[in-house]
């Protein structure tokens, strides 16, 4: 039988708080530094020490009873698939070049323009999980959705420390001044965060207006909504519709709220090519995918050329060209200049026709002709 942190003895409902802190089995309590512990809302040492010593004295109690449990996990580990020897090598290596880069980033402050992945949990004021960067993390807060999962919404935040346009301005000023692999449990002021909730970014329209730019739709309660302006779109939600009157608010739907964070800083990106795979990636295009675009790079102009993989060829990549190539000029200023993408449209074998072909069709076109005559 499973162990259930919510059963660790003096915990309660600050099973809630480790588990948004990523603590969320008996064994990650066990083994949590008290120091760790009392950043989160609501614990001091007292209850720190207590909880971590009654999870250590549960996992002992079921030690003593699990006797047969080792052949049964062994009986698992052999029903999987074994890896080849290629796929083995792989994964030893990326665990041993993890391992070092640890060894050699661990409390260390991070630096502006460092290329980093940064795990995050934000929930608002109300305790309503909004962002996650797994999809364990993502189920649990019960906001876990396969289709966001398949492009890749529950994963780690790539950012460039200190550069705008990755996270809000709150938290990259807390960010900037952690060290590599640490955690904190931090709130952002709205004016920091989402802004502060404007009143005039809310409209009313009549409900024949909004049908006419609705294409010809009634309006939904929570139905997004695109005005278009001189300055551009503007987005916003419907909130209410009442006497005739349908009302939009183009506030950001956590405009005005305390926003809770916590964050890890989980890796150090290096590399030229790594850094801009993770380039490619936020702006879109599939992890498993990456590889297949091919990279040719010219050390003497600084020149970047991207080849597009032939499946994606006939897809529409105007704004995820355009952005990819602004953002490797801004942040890799030093080794990017030109960016080229390259799009080869190979020709097409096309089928001779044989004489039999041409002679099939000539006797199908006299024997129908015989067949009216008739």
């Amino acid at each position: 039988m499973s162990l259930k942190l919510e059963d660790v003895k003096g915990l309660g409902k600050k099973s809630n708080v480790l588990k948004e802190a990523g603590i969320d089995s008996v064994e990650k309590l066990a083994n949590s530094k008290i120091e760790d512990l009392i950043e989160l809302n609501g614990i001091g040492q007292a209850i720190a020490e207590k909880i971590i010593e009654n999870a250590k004295s549960m996992l002992n109690e079921k030690s003593l009873d699990k006797k047969e449990e080792p052949i049964e996990a062994d009986n698992k580990e052999e029903q999987k698939p074994e890896l080849t020897k290629e796929e083995k090598e792989k994964i030893e290596k990326e665990l041993k070049e993890q391992e070092e880069r640890k060894k050699k980033l661990e409390g260390k402050a991070l630096e502006e323009g460092d290329f980093i992945l940064l795990k995050i949990t934000g929930k608002t004021q109300k305790g309503k999980v909004f962002r996650v960067s797994s999809e364990e993390d993502a189920k649990k807060a019960g906001i876990y959705d396969e289709h966001g999962a398949q492009h890749g919404h529950y994963t780690p935040e790539f950012i460039v420390v200190g550069k705008p346009g990755f996270i809000n301005e709150g938290l990259m000023q807390i960010v900037e001044k952690m060290n590599y692999f640490e955690r904190k449990s931090v709130r952002i002021p709205p004016a920091k965060a989402f802004g502060k909730r404007d009143p005039a970014k809310i409209e009313r329209f009549g409900i024949a207006k909004f049908r006419k730019m609705n294409q010809g739709k009634l309006p939904e309660l929570g139905q997004d909504f695109t005005k278009n302006t001189k300055q551009g779109a503007q987005k916003g939600t419907v909130t209410n519709v009442i006497q005739g009157k349908v009302i939009v608010d183009y506030n950001h739907p956590l405009a005005g709220q305390n926003i809770d964070y916590n964050v890890e800083i989980l890796d150090k990106i290096e590399g030229f090519e790594k850094q801009i795979e993770y380039f490619m990636v936020n702006k879109g295009i599939p992890k498993e995918s990456v590889s297949q675009f091919k990279l040719n790079y010219n050390n003497k102009d600084k020149t970047l050329e991207i080849r597009i993989p032939q499946m994606f060829l006939f897809q529409n990549l105007t704004y995820v060209k355009f952005g990819l190539a602004m953002d490797l000029q801004t942040h890799m200023a030093d080794e990017i200049g030109n960016v080229k993408f390259v799009e080869i449209y190979e020709k097409m074998p096309i089928p001779k026709a044989t004489d039999d072909s041409v002679m099939e069709k000539v006797n199908d076109f006299n024997e129908n002709k015989e067949k009216e005559e008739n």
